[in-house]
């Protein structure tokens, strides 16, 4: 029995002689398990759509516990993320860490948007990658169920701190001067305008996501703290991220 998907590749994996094995997140039956037959043959039909974050509607049929790609006809391609290694880095971070925080077969209706809004933001946009990434994170990681406590210092109360800390491994804000003696390096300095950021992404409507603007130290701020979280809710790296960021500071970034 055939049916028809839209999804994304997350990753691709070389078998056999000319095959792949994709991981692809798709719009209604979450991620999905597929061999691509054929896809590395020259010429072949589903080729386009076998390579890491392409768009496609796919027609898959069910072969044991396998999908198999019969067909395939690609929606987008992001080839302004694809040509450019900054971004396709960056982009397959974000791969990467979709399919940690995605199950097998169960629908994540807002996760594929939120990826596909990444990229076109990235490609066509050309929005600043530091914002697009930070915002990534906060926003993957809140509907994955690991959303900071951002609304007010959870010692004292206080709604705006004049010295907003992160604690990363609480999830929760502080000011400064409440950070607990023994906790010190366990938190991330934030500032106001980093602050009010972070809330708007974590509880903004999807489509004003990127609908904010930070200075250099501010999105510095926003970013460290972004990144430091979702490695300690995570409790792992991503070697795409490192390969990012090696690319960020051979380019002086």
């Amino acid at each position: 029995m055939r049916r028809v998907v839209e999804g994304i590749v997350l990753r691709e994996t070389d078998t056999k002689e000319t095959d792949k094995i994709l991981t692809v997140l798709t719009r209604t039956e979450g991620k999905v398990s597929v061999i691509a037959r054929g896809a590395r043959r020259k010429n072949s039909r589903i080729a386009a759509s076998s390579q890491l974050l392409v768009y496609s509607e796919m027609t898959l049929f069910q072969k044991g516990n396998w999908s198999i790609l019969d067909e395939a006809s690609t929606l987008e391609l992001f080839s302004g993320v694809r040509e450019d290694i900054e971004l396709l880095a960056l982009g397959s971070y974000f791969a990467e860490m979709t399919e940690l925080l995605t199950e097998e077969e169960i629908p994540a209706p807002e996760v594929l948007p939120l990826l596909l809004n990444a990229l076109y933001a990235l490609g066509v946009l050309h929005k600043d990658p530091e914002q697009i990434k930070a915002a990534f994170e906060l926003r993957l990681l809140s509907l994955s169920g690991f959303a900071p406590m951002l609304e007010d210092c959870v010692r004292c109360g206080a709604e705006c701190p004049q010295e907003p800390m992160l604690d990363i491994v609480q999830g929760t804000l502080h000011c400064k001067r409440c950070e607990v003696e023994g906790r010190k390096g366990l938190s991330m300095p934030l500032c106001p305008a980093s602050l009010q950021a972070m809330r708007h992404v974590v509880g903004c409507v999807p489509k004003r996501l990127y609908a904010f603007a930070l200075d250099g130290d501010a999105q510095r701020r926003m970013s460290d703290a972004a990144e430091a979280f979702a490695a300690a809710q995570l409790e792992r790296g991503f070697r795409t991220l490192d390969f990012y960021k090696s690319i960020r500071i051979r380019n002086g970034l």
